[in-house]
């Protein structure tokens, strides 16, 4: 088995104390919402269990062992394993309480995706194929949250005795996420290069959607997760993370469309749109589709600390996609709520589609809204099939994930892990 221990973590990257304020817990708000839609207990566990079940060890299950002692998590349709799916990964293995999947998809991450040396140290490769081959050097920086995080809660769990060290592990990446310069050697067309990186915009507090990258990413925007990385992560920087979380729900404020919610996949630190002409932006695609459940998860976290416009929020993006119609409304569009000239394709497949992954984020945001048809939405989510289309395209990843966090919400069954 590997042993993974505090004294083998580099000591290179950089460190900065910070005066450190005692964080008090919130009163989390977790409310069972399917039994508010007349479902048991005993029904719920079984649903619930069942989409875990299925995503884990399913007959089209995401999830891959390997050895003795590793495992990965699978974006099946595009054949590679990515540090969003691995940091979900441990995000649900530690909310059931699952330990053994937890340490294998550790291990597979440190030894294939964390970088050890070099410009990107503490850093993970955003994407690899199935035998651990980088298909890139750079992070995604939402893979960095979730690592952190759950590394987190598995300490709080587990403890830090039992082969993994989990607190020195996501002390390590905090340290090597600060701001440092960072030489880039020549590669292709690019000459050596020094640039100033970090996860965090240091103007702003936001996090990039790349570290050093001039944008961001909404759906990346978790200011409950700053607030647990204020109460657990020993680093000598709460002061600092709640001051991320604030400057995150700020943000957010700005980010969505006053009329639909919806908000763009990528946009600039003030909110505002790109302007990119690109096809990946300014539009609300795949990555848009988590702000909803993103702007639950801190409503329940965080003790409702931005309740008012949380509630406005679910309830302005939920009225949005009923007028679509709750049972075909598509999975892309302009910020406005009008069609996109072009459409992201997916898995060989470039179409809209009414998909499973959106049905279930808007589901989730029936925990806080309060508008006539928020059950109307629970309703779907409860009685979905995660099934082939009629084309036959089919994503086990996205939407399987989607649709269990979803329930997870719904059920009151994802929590703080504290000590």
């Amino acid at each position: 088995m590997s042993m993974i221990m505090a004294s083998s973590l580099s000591n290179d990257c950089p460190n900065s104390i910070m005066a450190q304020t005692p964080v008090a817990k919130p009163a989390y708000r977790y409310k069972n919402v399917f039994r508010e839609a007349g479902h048991s207990e005993k029904e719920i566990d079984k649903k619930l269990n069942a989409v875990f079940d299925s995503l884990f060890f399913g007959e089209n299950r995401i999830y891959f062992e390997v050895g003795d002692d590793m495992g990965y998590v699978s974006d099946i349709k595009n054949h590679d394993v990515r540090t969003e799916g691995m940091s979900y990964g441990l995000m649900i293995a530690v909310q059931f309480d699952r330990k053994d999947i937890f340490d294998r998809i550790w291990r597979w991450s440190k030894k294939y995706m964390q970088n050890q040396e070099g410009a990107y140290e503490g850093y993970f490769r955003w994407s690899c194929k199935t035998d651990g081959t980088s298909n890139a050097m750079g992070p995604a920086s939402d893979g960095e949250l979730y690592f952190i995080t759950s590394l987190l809660f598995a300490s709080n769990r587990w403890g830090n005795d039992t082969g993994i060290n989990y607190l020195a592990e996501a002390q390590h990446i905090l340290k090597c996420m600060e701001p440092r310069e960072t030489t880039f050697p020549a590669f292709r067309n690019f000459p050596t290069r020094t640039v100033r990186m970090s996860l965090i915009d240091e103007k702003t507090k936001l996090i990039t959607f790349v570290p050093g990258s001039n944008h961001t990413d909404p759906s990346y925007h978790l200011p409950a997760f700053y607030e647990v990385w204020a109460r657990y992560a020993q680093d000598g920087k709460s002061d600092y993370w709640m001051e991320c979380a604030k400057a995150a729900r700020e943000y957010l404020h700005k980010s969505i469309h006053p009329e639909t919610g919806l908000t763009p996949d990528y946009n600039n630190y003030d909110g505002t749109l790109l302007n990119s002409r690109q096809l990946i932006g300014d539009a609300f695609r795949y990555d848009s589709w988590r702000v909803p459940m993103n702007i639950v998860l801190d409503y329940t976290w965080s003790g409702g600390k931005d309740e008012e416009w949380q509630r406005m929020y679910e309830n302005k993006i939920q009225n949005f996609f009923y007028s679509q119609g709750i049972d075909t409304f598509v999975d892309q569009y302009n910020v406005d709520g009008t069609t996109p000239e072009r459409i992201l394709g997916a898995g060989g497949y470039t179409k809209l589609r009414h998909s499973l992954g959106i049905v279930s984020t808007l589901a989730a945001a029936s925990l806080v809204s309060t508008n006539e048809h928020r059950m109307e939405f629970v309703d779907r989510i409860w009685n979905s099939s995660h099934l082939p289309y009629a084309d036959g395209y089919y994503d086990a990843y996205y939407d399987g994930l989607m649709r269990l966090f979803a329930m997870m919400h719904l059920s009151g069954r994802y929590r703080v892990i504290d000590k």
